[in-house]
């Protein structure tokens, strides 16, 4: 299903693609679609966990690159990003109550108050496209599922209550090519930038790539090395310690896409 949909949506715009999310219309994993265009990570809270978190995402910018925020407490849009209805512009939602995940749902409309606020952060797909452009396989891509994510045990710097180790994302490369792959992902901070680890799992605390935390095991062959990205995961991971008693994100691979473009991240 996942295929001919992709083929079918090849190019559809980010506004596009936000009515049929908003819609109902369109529920799956966002890697591959709108290309060319940022999708991004989504945290919301209440107003008086924000400043913390704002702090926490500031304190550790590899796995929280902060894109934008919300202006006020209530604010449904950011104008920043395109005509988005936060509420409903992203295919599934993660419900967390006091750290818990409590549920997953196509939109948040009746949990919405006016005391809420939006964190949207950088995602890795934005810098799978400058891979791709530079002709490397992301075996994600190429294999069509979303991409293998791992807790880690590499530690985050606290903020308030904030706290716990790195989400990361792996994706499989020739030594020749994880170079490259290195070279063309430090132009892109505002995407998680350079990967963190590659080379032994166990040494980041990861005992079996085969399976994943999030997302899906993707096949590794003859004579490549995994290299490990920080991933926008890693807030989820912050939000169960902390345990605020309501707090909102995106399902793993299912991002807000925006109408910001990628080209626009690129420092270099």
């Amino acid at each position: 299903m996942k295929v001919d949909l992709v083929t079918a949506l090849a190019d559809i715009s980010p506004d596009a693609l936000r009515l049929k999310i908003r819609s109902g219309d369109f529920t799956e994993n966002t890697s591959g679609f709108a290309p060319g265009f940022v999708q991004c990570n989504i945290v919301i809270l209440p107003s008086r966990w924000a400043a913390d978190f704002l702090r926490f995402c500031q304190a550790n910018p590899r796995p929280c690159p902060l894109i934008a925020c919300s202006a006020s407490p209530g604010d449904t849009g950011l104008p920043k990003l395109g005509d988005i209805d936060i509420r409903s512009d992203i295919p599934s939602y993660r419900v967390f109550r006091n750290g818990a995940l409590e549920k997953e749902c196509d939109n948040i409309n009746d949990l919405w108050t006016e005391d809420l606020m939006t964190f949207a952060l950088g995602c890795s797909f934005s810098f799978e496209e400058a891979l791709l452009e530079a002709g490397l396989d992301v075996r994600n891509v190429s294999e069509k599922v979303n991409v293998p994510m791992y807790r880690s045990n590499i530690p985050c710097e606290s903020a308030g209550p904030f706290s716990g180790d790195m989400v990361v994302s792996m994706r499989p490369f020739l030594p020749a090519h994880a170079i490259r792959a290195i070279q063309v992902c430090s132009r892109f901070p505002a995407v998680h930038g350079a990967p963190v680890h590659f080379g032994d799992p166990a040494t980041i605390g990861i005992e079996n790539l085969a399976i994943p935390d999030y997302g899906d095991p993707v096949s590794i062959r003859e004579g490549e090395v995994p290299l490990f990205w920080a991933c926008g995961v890693t807030p989820q991971v912050a939000l169960e310690n902390a345990a605020p008693p309501l707090a909102i994100t995106h399902s793993p691979g299912c991002m807000l896409v925006t109408n910001l473009r990628n080209a626009e991240l690129a420092v270099l």
